[in-house]
Order: C-alpha cells, then structure tokens, then sequence
C-alpha cells in the first residue's frame, strides 16, 4: 500500500507552495488507493505554535485535503526520539557536542556542505572522562559521528526515485545534530524515524530537499529501518522566480480565505488541479 505524509513545521501559516506540497503528497496516496498522513513536526519549541498548527489543520481541510488517522504531533512523542538516540550512544556514533553557535563560527572553518558550514569536529576529541563531567552540568546537542558512521556501513547505500539512484557522499554533510540543545530530536532524526513508525512507503517533497535525502538514507542504514521511495516536486514560485515562502504573507492561505477567495480560487493559485 501506498503511504504518503504531508509534515509542516508549525513556524507559520500554511502558504501556496506548501498547499501545493500537501496536495502532491495527498494526489499520489489518493491516486494508489492508499493513505494520507499528516504530521506535525513541531520540535523546534521557540518558533513553532499552536495556533500556527490549529490554522494548518483548518486551512487544508478548507482546501479539500482529508487525511487518515490521527494527526502525529512530534512534541508528544519525545521519549521516542530520545530511545533512538540511546540506540546510537550505546553504539558509540555520536558524541555530545557543547560549542554554541558563537564558537563554531569562531573556529573558522572554510569548509562547507549542503547544510552551510560544516561542523570542526571541535567536541569529537574531547575524552570520554571530561565528556562525562560536562555532560552532567552544561548544555549540549549530540551530533553523529559520521566518520564511525559510515565505518559501519558495508555496502553501498541507494534510494529510489525513477529508478535506484546511489548515494554519492553523505560525509559532505558533517556530523550533523542528531538531538538539539533545547529538546530530544532534530529535524533528521525525528523525521526518519517517523516515516519508519508510521509506515511511510512513499516520501514527497520538495527538490530542495533532494541533497538531504542521501544524509536520511545513512540514517535509515543505520538504524535498520526500511527505505521509502522518493518523489522530490518543483518548487512553486512567484512571478520574480522567488520561492513562496511563510515570510511573504500575500502567500498564505490563511490571509487569502480571510480575504474572501474561494477554496477553488486558492487551489488555482497553488498549481492544485480541481479536487
């Protein structure tokens, strides 16, 4: 069966492009006879809201798009994400990391991935005495040691999307954060991890994304959980070739409906065919 998931960061109202992206997701399970997932993914605590997920929910139930089941919230599956991660430190593939933002920056690293600059690997080396005290007493991410991480990998690694495309180097990435300072999960981890728990077959996205699906493959590898199919859609954007996104409000569906515009008039705009 095919299983599809739409999975909006609540930092926001829904705009066209991401409308656009629901309903991609949404033609292809409804096409297959399967199921439509929607999922929150509202881990980062400082810009997601509630309110912002209450008008998502509003908003596409508005455009016509149903889903199945209930609506997975990240922020109430927290000690999920925190027992995958156990699974990795037991095995020694990630390691706590204590540099800010600040100190990163200040150690000057030219090197860069798809991500931006890639980390120094400044906490890789710190001994596992010393880890141990300032674990206990100062804030810390985990990032992967990608390093060990590709050591446990013995064949190589593959997606499919129009055929089986091969992983070229999700070592471009760096060691990634796996688990932020502020809560247990990061975008990587949480969303693998939810596609393998709910059964997702088939991942849509956008083509912005396409790169970050080769670091979500090494994730899958490493923690044995099945590959989905890929489907990775153009980006919808305006008449300047700029990408709609949640800071143009003129974009956003809730502004648009409020504005008296019709569902039919909305899904037009969005590149959505009648429902």
């Amino acid at each position: 069966m095919t299983i599809t998931r739409f999975a909006p960061s609540p930092t926001g109202h829904l705009h066209l492009g991401s409308a656009y992206a629901a309903w991609f997701a949404w033609q292809r399970a409804r096409a297959a006879g399967g199921q439509f997932l929607l999922r929150i993914e509202d881990i980062d605590t400082q810009r997601c809201r509630t309110d912002y997920t209450d008008a998502l929910i509003t908003d596409l139930d508005w455009l016509g798009l149903d889903w199945d089941g209930p609506v997975r919230v990240q922020t109430e599956h927290l000690g999920d994400y925190r027992a995958a991660l156990d699974g990795l430190k037991r095995r020694g593939l990630v390691y706590p990391c204590f540099c800010s933002r600040a100190d990163i920056a200040a150690a000057g690293s030219a090197a860069h991935g798809p991500e931006g600059p890639i980390y120094p690997g400044t906490c890789r080396h710190v001994s596992p005495e010393c880890r141990a005290v300032r674990v206990a007493c100062e804030p810390h991410a985990w990032r992967l040691d990608m390093q060990a991480a590709l050591a446990q990998i013995d064949a190589p690694l593959v997606f499919t999307e129009h055929g089986e495309i091969r992983v070229c180097d999700p070592a471009r990435f760096g060691d990634v954060v796996l688990e932020r300072r502020d809560t247990p999960g990061s975008y990587h981890l949480c969303v693998t991890h939810d596609d393998w728990l709910q059964g997702v077959t088939l991942v849509t996205r956008g083509e912005d994304l396409l790169e970050t699906t080769e670091l979500h493959r090494l994730i899958q590898a490493l923690m044995g959980w099945p590959a989905p199919a890929y489907a990775h859609h153009v980006l919808l954007r305006d008449a300047t070739g700029q990408r709609l996104a949640k800071r143009d409000a003129a974009t956003s569906v809730h502004v648009l409906r409020a504005s008296g515009a019709t569902a039919d008039a909305v899904r037009a705009l969005a590149g959505i065919p009648g429902l």
